[in-house]
């Protein structure tokens, strides 16, 4: 990797997790200098306007939460565990969660609803990505003859997606897992109510 790239990196990894923890509107350039300690010379000779950097910054979080989810989804044998252990990626919302600040899709669509159409565009992207791939996952279930035939997996997949954003919402904002805890434990009764016996 060339010297600017390391350089380019280094921005992008800095900045997402400024934006993550502190949130876009609130971190300053200089912010992103003193996290990376470089001049702001170099940010711009990379990146000409924040806006660039908010992009790139949002790319990276959704290339390790793409990781996360990856992973999650190896460690099921049944189409059931691989979809409960993306339930489970978010277990420790409140202390550990796996990007620092919290889900990078939702805090990006909180921000920026209305004020950056781009960043909105690119957060709705990948949440229709997020969807689609949950719904891969329902539909091999079908196939494979674990799940009914009836599941609508396209339904389905909107649902834990959008009932697991909500848990993360719910336990940052209270500070406890409890419901993070609740939507694994309901998510599980629900996926198991289509099983084939």
């Amino acid at each position: 990797m060339k010297k600017s790239d390391e350089i380019k990196e280094k921005i992008v990894n800095a900045a997402m997790l400024l934006f993550n923890t502190k949130g876009i509107a609130q971190t300053s350039i200089q912010e992103i200098m003193q996290a990376t300690g470089l001049p702001k010379g170099a940010i711009y000779r990379r990146f000409e306007t924040k806006e660039l950097i908010v992009l790139a910054a949002f790319e990276r979080a959704g290339q390790i939460m793409q990781q996360f989810f990856t992973q999650a989804v190896g460690e099921g044998t049944s189409t059931l565990e691989k979809l409960l252990k993306i339930s489970a990626v978010y277990q420790d919302a409140v202390h550990n969660p796996p990007i620092p600040g919290g889900c990078p899709l939702l805090n990006t669509a909180v921000e920026s609803d209305g004020t950056f159409p781009e960043l909105r565009q690119k957060a709705a992207g990948a949440y229709a990505g997020m969807v689609k791939f949950v719904q891969s996952i329902i539909e091999q279930g079908i196939r494979n003859k674990e799940f009914r035939p009836d599941m609508d997996a396209a339904e389905m997949a909107a649902f834990l997606i959008d009932s697991m954003e909500g848990a993360i919402m719910a336990s940052r904002l209270t500070g406890s897992n409890a419901p993070i805890e609740r939507n694994m434990k309901y998510t599980e009764r629900l996926l198991k109510s289509y099983l084939i016996a």
